[in-house]
């Protein structure tokens, strides 16, 4: 089911003051790479709502509300579904991936598909687009990526490439992979990745999942008591000159000139202020971050 009837042109206005995009609201790469690159700099990456023992809702309203016109952020799931909304009322095609986070996993059939991505149809553009403004890590994409497969991308200031993997589907396996990631993504799985490397991010094939399948994903993400997600606050905030992510009371600060900083967090008002402050991210009353 389409999410463009639920997305209207009063919420296509607010999206784009609150990412602060004045570009063109054409159906073209430009303004697909535009927006991607804006909303990923304007909106946090943050899982407050399981940590308080709650399914975020995937409804368009819900998210317009809480991403749009409340100062919060939220997980994959929110972050896509609102960015797949304001694609489509902008004339783009959309289908909704389901990928298999696999960053320091010895096999990627151990990992459920529990990340949603995007792949955007362009008007005239010979191949689609892996664009994904949810993915809570420092290696992930700032601009969309053309489906080419063996080919190096450069954009925002990061490296990607989109190789094959040998599985037992029927389907092509493609997968994500950053160049230099420091850090983990934001699922709290696997090993930290070899420095200065290749490092896969996520695996996927291009069939189609429908927002029914995502609500069930969403619920097991955020109620499973071995979810890491559900126990633990995790938020990343991009801008052009730092990475900032929040792991549970670790705090790491990425600048532009790759210097890193890390603290630990020892107090509920200090985390809270840090949420408030640094990553622009109004806690909830009554939400406990570092119990």
């Amino acid at each position: 089911m389409s999410e463009t009837a639920q997305f209207t042109s009063a919420d296509l206005d607010a999206y784009f003051r609150r990412i602060g995009w004045r570009g063109e609201r054409h159906a073209d790469a430009g303004t697909l790479r535009g927006v991607h690159l804006a909303h990923a700099h304007s909106l946090p990456f943050e899982n407050l709502d399981p940590v308080r023992g709650t399914a975020p809702s995937l409804a368009p309203a819900d998210l317009v509300a809480k991403l749009v016109r409340g100062r919060r952020g939220g997980y994959c799931y929110e972050h896509n579904t609102l960015f797949a909304g304001a694609l489509e009322a902008l004339g783009l095609g959309v289908t909704r991936l389901a990928a298999r986070v696999v960053v320091g996993a010895e096999r990627f059939e151990d990992r459920p598909r529990t990340h949603m991505a995007l792949l955007v149809d362009v008007p005239g553009e010979p191949r689609p687009y892996l664009a994904d403004v949810g993915f809570g890590a420092p290696g992930a994409l700032l601009e969309p990526v053309p489906l080419t497969p063996d080919t190096e991308l450069h954009a925002a200031g990061r490296r990607h490439r989109l190789v094959h993997a040998p599985h037992r589907g029927p389907l092509e396996l493609w997968v994500l992979e950053t160049y230099g990631a420091e850090k983990e993504p934001g699922d709290g799985q696997g090993r930290e990745p070899e420095q200065g490397a290749w490092q896969p991010q996520y695996a996927f094939t291009l069939e189609p999942f429908e927002r029914p399948d995502f609500e069930v994903i969403n619920w097991h993400v955020a109620t499973n008591p071995r979810s890491p997600f559900s126990h633990r606050p995790y938020a990343q905030r991009v801008t052009p000159e730092r990475h900032l992510l929040l792991n549970g009371a670790h705090l790491t600060e990425t600048r532009a000139d790759g210097t890193v900083t890390e603290r630990e967090l020892t107090a509920e008002a200090e985390a809270r202020r840090v949420l408030e402050e640094e990553f622009d991210i109004a806690v909830p009353e009554g939400t406990m971050l570092l119990s």
